[in-house]
């Protein structure tokens, strides 16, 4: 549940069921706007490597946001006392928060061992209700505030945070035992000045009634009695009677100025009227207008639709909220399917040059194949010629090697002639010199 006061600051109240049965280390809230910016809690139930229940604020959309962004904020955690509210647990600090510290808080907020002692009242039917007031407006003193009430008795002050993405430091968070205290009786305090240590958190006290002051890990048990049935009984029938009895009549003056009010309101548009819309003084006005006496200006009638018109302007940070998250999402949802888009265009186009490229290096390798084809052409003809070439040389081997075995014959046949020749030319050379003789003596 959050309250606003002003666009810029707000009490955020969540209720955390079934705390026991967390089983993440991590558990966030719902989201929250203050400021027009999206905020949320985060907490360690378990603690954050520590033995304490870790708080912190965190930048919601931080996932989303441009690079170099920044968000101040001061906020005060409360978790509160659901037995006795004076005993409430509330710690606060600023932090402008970034990239790289997009959440803060309090590593060490509650021991864990007081947060599960039923008898503390952090844990009421295993649910744990944690408080945040948070301002985004550097002008506006978040503890004078009138949105801020003093509920806790031990409020924690703490001058620095630890933010929940960095190593644990030596902070505690537990009352120090304070140096010198006047006590007017043993169970009472009143304001008593408490010393802390460096690196401990800054301790204050309420002028309420508190336990004997103690060091934390040494403070008493507080066992709150159980109301009965007929004590609650008895109260509210008590209250309704006080109440009753201290109703007041409203002058048409001050009617006036309430339904002023109102119409300021209602002349807001909607989206501005949720981020600057501060609900206490409609409250008021809606106060005023119900101890109204409107029977001789306005009928019955128009007087319940009026008062009727406060519960519909609660509902309305909501119902923008939810709307401005949908517009928002859309808008997100918008530019996923611009950006997929423009991928998609991309991976057409480089589909495209791809399979161009590959129509090219396949005309490369059809003019390739062409030549292949050729020169396997080319191979077969040379084989074919070489295949002749051998079968002549073949041929002609065996017709040398037969004239080889022939050649003795013809060499002696030659040798032979020779010889022939001679005997045939000395033959003819005594013809021939006879006949020369013969013609000599005639």
């Amino acid at each position: 549940m959050a309250v606003d006061v002003n666009g810029e600051l707000r009490k955020f109240t969540w209720r955390i069921e079934y705390f026991s049965s967390i089983e993440d280390k991590k558990h966030y809230s719902e989201i929250f706007y203050v400021g027009g910016k999206k905020w949320r809690l985060l907490i360690f139930p378990k603690g954050n490597g520590v033995d304490y229940f870790s708080i912190y604020v965190d930048v919601a959309d931080s996932a989303t946001l441009p690079e170099g962004w920044s968000r101040y904020a001061q906020f005060r955690i409360t978790v509160v006392n659901q037995i006795k509210r004076k005993f409430s647990i509330t710690k606060d600090t600023r932090h402008e928060f970034k990239a790289k510290e997009n959440d803060w808080g309090f590593t060490s907020f509650l021991p864990l061992s007081e947060l599960h002692d039923p008898k503390r009242g952090y844990l009421v039917n295993d649910a744990c209700l944690v408080e945040v007031d948070i301002s985004t407006d550097r002008n506006i003193d978040l503890e004078s505030h009138e949105l801020i009430v003093e509920a806790a008795s031990d409020k924690l002050k703490s001058k620095e945070a630890d933010c929940g993405k960095a190593a644990i430091d030596n902070q505690k968070t537990l009352i120090t035992k304070p140096e010198e205290i006047t006590t007017p009786s043993p169970a009472i305090l009143v304001a008593p000045a408490v010393l802390s240590s460096p690196g401990q958190d800054k301790v204050k006290f309420t002028n309420q009634n508190l336990p004997t002051a103690q060091s934390s890990s040494q403070s008493e048990t507080i066992e709150p009695e159980d109301p009965t049935e007929e004590d609650a009984d008895t109260f509210f029938t008590s209250l309704e009677s006080e109440l009753a009895s201290s109703y007041i009549v409203s002058s048409q003056e001050e009617a006036k100025e309430a339904l002023a009010k109102i119409e300021e309101a209602l002349n807001m548009a909607p989206a501005n009227f949720y981020d600057s819309w501060k609900f206490s003084p409609l409250k008021k006005a809606f106060k005023i207008l119900s101890n109204f006496d409107c029977s001789s200006t306005i009928t019955d009638e128009q007087k319940t639709e009026l008062l009727a018109m406060e519960e519909n302007l609660k509902e309305l940070p909501d119902r923008v909220a939810k709307a401005v998250q949908d517009r928002n999402l859309l808008t997100e949802k918008e530019s996923i399917k611009l950006t997929l888009t423009h991928n998609l265009e991309r991976s057409l186009v480089k589909f495209k040059e791809a399979k161009a490229e590959g129509e090219q290096v396949e005309q490369k390798i059809a003019a390739l194949q062409e030549q292949v084809d050729e020169a396997e052409k080319n191979k077969e003809s040379i084989l074919t010629e070489q295949k002749e070439i051998f079968r002549i040389s073949k041929e002609l081997k065996m017709e040398l090697e037969a004239l080889g075995k022939e050649l003795p014959e013809y060499e002696a046949k030659a040798k032979v002639a020779e010889e022939e020749e001679k005997t045939v030319e000395a033959e003819w050379g005594r013809m021939k010199d006879l006949i020369s003789s013969l013609k000599e003596k005639i």
